[in-house]
């Protein structure tokens, strides 16, 4: 080994000590002293020959450039010769307007032939303003072309940074501490990345983060010395970086962690104190049951104090009370003593005894929760609820035996106080199982011995009170009361009110159909009976049979009464009016008297149609009689259209009459009147077609008296009841229980074959 002297043969130079060496002779022993070892020296020769192979590889490739461009001038030159020839392709060209020179717009040629340009799985040519990877060539150009440029400019190369000689030693490093790091990656909002596996090299390397991904090409690129030693010391700088923020992430999941855990915690602790407050409470709870219980055996504590006891737990363990069902546990203590309580009691003439007690247990018992259990009321529902329980067994035996042996159903004044006296305290279902079982059957009973003829109290008088509670279950008894009603208005005549009195109150009660249809069965035929009992004399008139008729006006349906009216009133009092108006009488007389008869009618017949009919006509007979004028008489005109149709009728053929009336009878065809047409100018109506058919046969035609079949007047055709609708022009006759349509010729044969009206 060596030692440097003043006469050392191993300076670079004669300069003894060297203080004189040059900057070169510096910078090489600053690096003999950086790599002292073989190791070193091996690392510095390795670098020096990869320098040396770089600077060789960029004097290639600009010679390759240079003699590109050559290449392109030299094959313009060639392109010179086709100015002394005649080949065909200069002809052509010059006819396309080619003037010689180099192609392209500007005659500039190409420097490097069309080579193929890569670009992305179907994307077009003008997408996105892509750019197409450079050509070899293009490259080559631009890089012998820098240079030059450079040159041209005067700029220098940049000069190499020896970072890591003995000079750069005073520069300020830029050193981070971990904390510093952190705080810039939170203000950069990088996070780290899952590690991925970098293939684009010859080998794979791991990859923690992507700032520094291209960062070793970068450093090729710049001519950065010894890029392998700085990539390896970046790739052990991102993996400590890595570290320290995959270490402060698991920190600050840790102080989250326990941040919960603590408040975790907190409300175990909290769950363990109020367990321990219930386990006392309870411990509070079951001695104090017990002692009460201990209490009431020995006969200490009455029913009072239980409810005492009781309520005050309720209130100072009102959670607690409902939580353990305090009330079964109440009702088990106080059910001994109620049932004492009620013992003997007679609730039908007591029903105030033991309210204010039970007032005090349905608070213990059901509270602020009034609930029914019982979906199915009956009388096995009532065990979920303790309050239900205690009334069906401390109550409900009382009030049973009442019911059953000593109550009256046509007295329901006792039952209906004591249910009013208890409705708030008896539970629905409770209530429920005493309509249903207890007076239901007593009402069903009564109804059943009711009989109208001899009863002096009206049956609505005890039966209908009950319609608030029951409703809707009585629906069973209204059969029979209409039966026996219907019964009782047989021999029943039009001057009793006491009938009116009777059935009115069952007006609302009945429904529509069934009250219309005892009505038109007991009362219409005897009110028609009545106005046709009815005389009609202005000098001396008796009003009473009128007055029982309308008396019934509310009760009857509207076109009931007016059928009645039509039938019995209407056709005497015009015929009365008429013969007084023949015999010049003293028209203020009979203005009092039509008045007089009007203001008998209610306003529901006034305003009909066809009352208000016969009272117009009314008025124009008085008007006709006033003026001078013939009075015409009522029904004159039907009568005399009937007369000319008999009168002609007796001038044709039998035949002709037969195929006639045949006519009206195919297919149950409507019977309109124009079967007597007198030169098209005069109709008959379906009465008078049947009446005249009626003679041609030699059948009785003759109106029943009293006898109506859904509002329409009965007739007697021979043996045969028929009843006719004007307005739908049928013609109907009775067969067995029911009404049939039928024509002309049916009828005859109904009459004649008495078996026929039963088929």
């Amino acid at each position: 080994m060596s030692h440097a002297g003043l006469g050392s043969t191993d300076l670079r130079s004669g300069t003894g000590l060297g203080f004189t060496g040059s900057r070169d002779d510096d910078a090489e022993d600053e690096e003999d002293a950086l790599f002292p070892s073989a190791f070193g020296k091996l690392i510095k020769e390795n670098a020096e020959r990869k320098e040396r192979e770089r600077e060789k590889e960029k004097a290639r490739l600009a010679n390759a450039s240079k003699s590109k461009v050559g290449s392109v001038k030299m094959g313009a030159e060639v392109a010179e010769f086709e100015r002394y020839t005649k080949g065909i392709g200069s002809k052509l060209l010059e006819k396309m307007g080619y003037k010689g020179g180099g192609l392209g717009k500007n005659a500039q040629g190409i420097a490097a032939p069309i080579e193929v340009k890569l670009r992305p799985k179907n994307m077009g040519m003008g997408f996105n303003d892509y750019k197409e990877v450079s050509s070899v060539s293009s490259v080559l150009l631009s890089s012998l072309d820098a240079p030059e440029e450079g040159e041209a400019k005067g700029k220098e190369p940049k000069p190499k940074e020896k970072l890591w000689s003995k000079k750069s030693k005073g520069r300020k490093k830029d050193l981070k501490t971990a904390d510093d790091l952190l705080i810039m990656k939170s203000e950069q909002a990088v996070e780290t990345v899952q590690t991925i596996l970098d293939m684009r090299g010859p080998q794979p390397r791991v990859v923690t983060n992507l700032e520094h991904l291209n960062a070793e090409q970068s450093d090729i690129d710049d001519d950065v010395p010894m890029p392998e030693l700085q990539h390896n010391l970046r790739l052990i700088v991102d993996l400590v970086e890595a570290d320290i923020q995959t270490i402060h992430k698991k920190m600050k999941q840790e102080k989250e962690t326990t941040v919960l855990l603590e408040k975790e915690r907190v409300r175990l602790q909290k769950e363990v104190d109020r367990q321990k407050n219930q386990i006392g409470t309870l411990e509070l709870l079951t001695t104090t049951l017990v002692d009460i219980q201990q209490k009431i055996a020995s006969g200490v504590m009455q029913l009072d104090s239980v409810a005492a006891a009781f309520s005050s737990l309720q209130d100072d363990y009102a959670e607690e009370y409902k939580l353990h069902n305090l009330s079964a546990v109440a009702l088990s203590f106080g059910l001994p003593l109620m049932v004492k309580v009620f013992s003997g009691w007679e609730p039908l003439l007591q029903p105030h005894h033991g309210t204010d007690i039970l007032v005090v247990w349905k608070q213990l018992l059901q509270g602020d929760d009034p609930i029914d259990y019982s979906v199915f009321p009956d009388a096995n529902s009532y065990s979920d609820s303790p309050y239900v329980q205690l009334i069906m067994e401390a109550v409900f035996p009382s009030l049973r035996f009442a019911a059953v042996n000593t109550w009256e159903p046509r007295d329901p004044e006792p039952m209906l106080r004591f249910l009013e006296t208890w409705e708030n305290l008896l539970p629905k279902s409770v209530l429920h199982s005493i309509l249903e079982h207890l007076v239901m059957p007593k009402l069903s009973l009564a109804v059943d011995q009711w009989d109208p003829r001899q009863e002096t109290v009206p049956i609505h008088a005890w039966l209908h009170p009950w319609l608030p509670l029951l409703g809707q279950r009585m629906e069973p008894l209204y059969h029979p009361i209409r039966f026996k009603l219907e019964s009782a208005l047989r021999a029943w005549h039009a001057s009793d009110t006491s009938a009116y009195a009777l059935l009115s109150p069952w007006q609302t009660v009945f429904d529509s159909s069934s009250w219309e249809m005892l009505l038109v069965k007991s009362i219409v035929p005897k009110l028609m009976a009545a106005l046709q009992e009815l005389v009609i004399n202005p000098r001396a008139q008796q009003l009473e049979p009128f007055r029982w008729v309308m008396a019934w006006g509310n009760a009857v349906p509207i076109h009931h009464m007016v059928t009645l009216l039509e039938t019995g009133f209407f056709v005497k009092w015009r015929q009365v009016l008429y013969n007084w108006l023949c015999s010049t009488p003293d028209f203020e007389e009979v203005t009092r008297w039509y008045l007089g008869w009007k203001s008998l009618f209610t306003p529901e017949l006034l305003a009909n149609e066809r009352i208000r009919w016969y009272l117009q006509n009314a008025l124009e007979m008085m008007d006709q009689a006033v003026e001078g004028m013939p009075v015409v008489q009522p029904g004159a005109k039907e009568n005399i259209s009937y007369l000319r149709i008999t009168e002609r009728r007796q001038f044709e053929n039998q035949q002709q009459a037969t195929a006639a009336a045949g006519a009206y009878s195919q297919e149950h065809a409507p019977l309109s009147a124009s079967v007597g047409r007198d030169n098209g100018n005069t109709e008959m109506s379906l009465k008078e077609v049947v009446e005249m058919f009626a003679e041609q046969n030699d059948v009785q035609f003759l109106p029943k008296v009293g006898r109506l079949h859904e509002g329409f007047q009965v007739y007697g055709f021979g043996s045969v009841s028929i009843c006719m609708d004007n307005a739908q022009q049928r013609l109907y006759a009775q067969s067995g229980d029911r009404w049939v349509p039928v024509s002309l010729e049916q009828l005859l044969d109904m009459n004649r074959i008495p078996s026929k009206r039963w088929k």
